[in-house]
């Protein structure tokens, strides 16, 4: 079994190594982006009530999201493993986290830190784009479709996310310097955390060494 969290900042590629690892591991990523943006697409009250911060690149109010948190750990599809993508983002968020995991007998096996620097993050995120349909996402300058500003996969018109805007990107940056950073101490004293550089081509490789690692102890 694999239970890890992926930290970093927002554009560090959580989201593209957690993908790979699941591929690699046959356990999910769970992704709380992910899931509130599907609760504003449905028009759920969660969804409602976060799309105002979502747009204006704040975080959720962690209740929420542990609560959200908590139901999609219990679904069988995680009691083999998980990969936490971009969660938790506060010390609240830890704190719940790790009481959950108790409750349930469970421990991580790591926690990596995708390190990048914040002018590659600017650049990559506001070079985004998004299908609002089937939600994959490209890159204008490293990964863009096939045809201009269409899918590849269904053919919809991509969009850019309100707060992939590089004013809304720095905004977000500032909230993960004041909010998710004192995470890495937090996880640090706690012997799990592991550093891997966010721009390596073995960049999967090394979160992989790092969760074997920590399993093995």
């Amino acid at each position: 079994m694999r239970r890890i969290i992926l930290l970093g900042p927002p554009g560090a590629g959580k989201g593209t190594q957690a993908q790979a690892l699941q591929a690699r591991w046959g356990v999910p990523q769970i992704s709380t982006g992910d899931m509130l943006r599907q609760a504003v697409r449905e028009g759920t009250e969660l969804g409602r009530r976060a799309q105002g911060y979502m747009e204006a690149g704040e975080y959720v109010p962690d209740p929420v999201i542990l609560e959200m948190m908590e139901e999609r750990l219990a679904q069988p599809d995680a009691a083999r493993g998980f990969i936490l993508d971009g969660f938790p983002r506060t010390l609240s968020q830890a704190e719940g986290l790790e009481r959950i995991l108790e409750a349930h007998g469970i421990a991580l096996d790591a926690v990596v830190d995708l390190e990048v620097a914040e002018e590659e993050l600017v650049r990559r995120l506001s070079g985004r784009l998004v299908c609002p349909k089937c939600e994959a996402i490209y890159q204008k300058d490293t990964r863009p479709p096939r045809q201009a500003g269409l899918c590849d996969r269904c053919g919809s018109k991509l969009e850019q996310r309100a707060d992939d805007r590089p004013e809304a990107v720095r905004r977000r940056l500032e909230v993960y310097r004041r909010e998710t950073q004192p995470l890495i101490a937090y996880y640090r004293e706690r012997g799990l955390l592991h550093v891997v550089q966010g721009t390596g081509e073995a960049t999967l490789d090394e979160i992989e060494r790092a969760a074997a690692a920590e399993a093995r102890r």
